[in-house]
């Protein structure tokens, strides 16, 4: 029986979350090794389980991956979230991309001042409504059918509820101008093993708070 896929990071969100959906969506249980000190942090390094020093680290199929996009290009092609030829994969990165350049807009959105946070949180709004939701809600009509690429599941699918949930987090009503995504939003929660991570004592993290960020500055001494 092959080992569980193992997740080195922080309690919280940052760039392991997307990864938590994927291999959740993909009904593969993980475990975690939560990073608290900076001790854990240079032991990784010394022992040469960061290729650049970073983290996210993934232990999966005899390897040690790092760099969050190569993670989940990975779990993507291996548990089949990745379209059906190069046409398809190239449409799941774009789309992939984009929501991650917003979702990375939240994430660092809890490490600056109060006034500097308020302000982010106002532009991340903007833009989910004027930049990145209407080009989804286009996706959809024009392909027209359940899912953003082809017509099965795709990491494209996955990553964009994420960013939808995580925009929500910061205003409730941000869908209400585009229906599509309304029922895109219903249709992929319900999806059975996505349905299972979203609900109560689940893997998936909750949003950032003052402890996560401080543990995370001690960690990595920012």
């Amino acid at each position: 029986m092959a080992a569980k896929p193992k997740l080195y990071y922080f309690k919280g969100r940052g760039r392991m979350e997307s990864i938590r959906w994927l291999l959740a969506a993909a009904g593969v249980e993980f475990e975690e090794e939560f990073l608290e000190t900076r001790e854990q942090y240079e032991k990784l390094q010394k022992d040469g389980r960061l290729l650049f020093g970073q983290v996210p680290l993934v232990e999966i199929d005899g390897m040690l991956l790092t760099q969050t996009r190569a993670i989940l290009s990975y779990l993507a092609a291996k548990y089949n979230l990745y379209g059906k030829d190069l046409k398809e994969r190239v449409r799941i990165d774009m789309y992939a991309d984009g929501t991650q350049d917003l979702m990375m807009m939240i994430a660092g959105a809890p490490f600056k001042t109060p006034k500097e946070k308020e302000e982010s949180y106002a532009l991340i709004l903007s833009r989910a409504k004027t930049r990145y939701f209407p080009v989804f809600e286009k996706i959809l009509k024009d392909h027209g059918e359940a899912f953003l690429v082809g017509n099965q599941l795709s990491w494209a699918d996955i990553q964009l509820l994420e960013a939808i949930l995580m925009v929500e987090e910061l205003s409730a009503p941000v869908l209400s101008d585009f229906p599509l995504l309304q029922a895109f939003k219903t249709r992929i929660s319900n999806i059975p093993t996505i349905k299972k991570f979203l609900q109560p004592g689940s893997q998936r993290k909750p949003p950032p708070d003052g402890p996560y960020v401080e543990v995370v500055r001690t960690v990595l001494k920012f």
